[in-house]
């Protein structure tokens, strides 16, 4: 999967990064799903859920 720039909502918000990259990837990642094919979505969310779950296995970085 290509990483997709970062694409405001409807009322034009852009999320705001937080700071960790392995986080603001998968931002990015969801941000992204208006301009890709309805029949990505449900493989955008499990590599997104997959990113998230790895993040909160590795913990903070110290």
């Amino acid at each position: 999967m290509t990483e997709q720039p970062v694409v405001a909502d409807e009322a034009g918000h852009v999320p705001a990064p937080t700071g960790i990259a392995s986080i603001d990837t998968v931002l990015d990642l969801v941000a992204g799903l208006d301009e890709r094919p309805l029949e990505e979505h449900a493989a955008v969310f499990e590599a997104a859920h997959q990113q998230l779950r790895q993040a909160l296995d590795e913990g903070p970085a110290e």
